[in-house]
C-alpha cells in the first residue's frame, strides 16, 4: 500500500486533481489517497466546487507519492513560504514526486527541479519556467520523468501522467488495465505534445 498524498489550495484546478485520483482510486488495494491543505479543510477550486482536506500540513504525515496540482492559485502559492516549506520536507521523504500543469511552478519554486527534466502547461510555460531558472525545462512533451520526479503538461495530461507512474508502480498492464476500466484512451507516449507547437514553445 502506497500512501498517495495530494496537495490542495484556493484555486486549485479540479482536473489537475481528479484526474489522476479517478486513475489511482481504481487500485484502492495500492494506493491509499490523502488530501493536503495548509489551513483550512475546506478548499474552493478554480471552477468553484469545494473540496475537504484529509489531513492540514500541520498534522503528521508520510507520503510515499506526492501530487501537486496547478490552477490559478499557483501564481499566489508561489510566494507562500509556508507551502514551499511543506513541499521540500514532504518531497524529502517521498519516494516520487509528481506535478500536473502549472503545479510544476511550486516544485520549481521551492527549488526541488533544480537541474531536473520537467515540463509544464505549455500556455504558462514562460512563467512557469521563470520560476526556477535552473530547471532542464523540457519545452515539448506531455510528461516528463527524471528519477523520482515526474511532470506533466496542461491539464488532462496529468491523466496520461498517473497512467505512466501507476505503471511503474504496479506495471504496464495493470495501467492498461485502468485504462480500460475508466475508457480512456490512454496516450503512452510521453514526447507526443501539439500543444507545444499551438501555443509557440518550439
Amino acid at each position: 500500500m502506497r500512501t498517495l498524498g495530494v496537495l490542495i489550495f484556493p484555486e486549485f484546478e479540479l482536473l489537475d486533481v481528479f484526474g489522476p485520483l479517478e486513475m489511482f482510486g481504481m487500485l484502492p488495494e495500492t494506493f491509499a489517497i490523502r488530501l493536503v491543505a495548509e489551513r483550512e479543510r475546506n478548499v474552493a477550486s478554480a471552477q468553484g466546487p469545494r473540496s475537504v482536506a484529509d489531513a492540514l500540513f500541520s498534522d503528521a504525515g508520510h507520503y510515499d507519492i506526492l501530487l501537486v496540482p496547478g490552477g490559478r492559485g499557483t501564481r499566489r502559492e508561489v510566494d507562500n513560504p509556508a507551502l514551499l516549506s511543506w513541499l521540500r520536507e514532504k518531497a524529502a521523504a517521498a519516494d516520487m514526486v509528481a506535478s500536473v500543469c502549472t503545479g510544476s511552478a511550486l516544485l520549481a519554486k521551492a527549488g526541488l527541479l533544480d537541474g531536473v527534466k520537467a515540463t509544464t502547461n505549455k500556455m504558462a510555460f514562460a512563467w512557469v519556467s521563470s520560476q526556477g531558472p535552473r530547471v532542464l525545462w523540457q519545452p515539448q512533451a506531455r510528461w516528463v520523468e527524471d528519477a523520482k520526479f515526474v511532470t506533466s503538461s496542461g491539464v488532462s495530461a496529468g491523466i496520461d501522467m498517473s497512467l505512466a507512474v501507476i505503471a511503474r508502480c504496479c506495471g504496464e498492464e495493470q495501467a492498461r488495465q485502468v485504462a480500460l476500466w475508466a475508457e480512456y484512451e490512454w496516450h503512452r507516449d510521453p514526447s507526443w505534445d501539439p500543444f507545444a507547437k499551438i501555443h509557440g514553445v518550439v
